[in-house]
């Protein structure tokens, strides 16, 4: 299969080290491939967190007790952060970049859903590398997306995408907890197998990123039982998603069956 079109999902996880600092190179990296693959004609779409992170870097410990206002403060002053370091790396490598932000709402069959199409086509149509996130500052909590998981499967929905590559911390479904010895990493799942019995619960701070493993697989095998391969795959893994779509052995394929 020619792929054209691939969605890029990037977790706060693989931007950010130990201490919930955003990773120079770890972008770097990810715009380097993206790079790779735009020589080739294939347009990839980045669905990046880290706004949250970011703004927390600025603003250290908020004031504000309302933990979804001071979720929507840090990624209203993160967000612009987060795209000037996008839109720099992009520069060195002669690419350019869009913002593209939505909310749940934009998604929804109508008018909404086909001016978003609109802009993603005529961005991809220019060459134009769409960087999405969720609209957090406005975002009404009950029509928030579960996570950026949720967001990319989406958008890789919208724009017909031939692969969707969610990128985190670990090298992809394993039998148990990654750490043990006796876990085996799964290279290709159906939709039908139950895998769910792997996953572990994860535990997550503040401005962490909303999406664990079992939001992962919950998304992967939606998105996959739509035709479109998923992957899970690990983010600080040189050359990751070059690789994928060379069809490597990397990660956990997800395919309709």
């Amino acid at each position: 299969m020619q792929t054209k079109r691939v969605v890029v999902k990037v977790g706060t996880n693989v931007l950010t080290n130990k201490d919930n600092r955003i990773l120079g190179p770890v972008l770097k990296e990810l715009v380097r491939q993206i790079s790779v693959l735009y020589e080739r004609d294939v347009m990839v779409i980045l669905v990046s967190s880290g706004s949250a992170i970011a703004g927390r870097e600025v603003l250290g410990e908020c004031s504000l007790e309302d933990k979804s206002v001071r979720r929507q403060v840090y990624s209203a002053v993160g967000q612009p952060r987060m795209m000037r370091h996008y839109y720099s790396i992009f520069h060195d490598y002669g690419m350019r970049c869009a913002q593209v932000l939505a909310t749940k709402r934009d998604f929804a069959p109508g008018k909404y859903r086909e001016n978003m199409i609109s802009c993603y086509e005529g961005l991809l149509s220019q060459g134009i590398i769409p960087i999405a996130n969720e609209d957090d500052a406005v975002s009404l909590t009950m029509s928030m997306f579960s996570d950026n998981d949720e967001l990319a499967s989406l958008v890789a929905e919208l724009v017909n995408a031939d692969r969707l590559i969610i990128l985190t911390d670990t090298e992809g479904l394993f039998t148990g907890h990654p750490d043990d010895d006796d876990s085996e990493k799964l290279n290709e799942v159906t939709t039908n197998q139950d895998v769910e019995k792997y996953v572990q619960a994860s535990e997550k701070g503040e401005g962490e990123g909303r999406g664990g493993m079992e939001s992962k697989l919950k998304i992967a095998k939606g998105t996959a039982n739509k035709d479109i391969p998923t992957y899970i795959a690990n983010g600080k893994r040189a050359n990751v998603i070059v690789d994928i779509v060379d069809g490597k052995e990397v990660g956990t394929k997800f395919i309709n069956g």
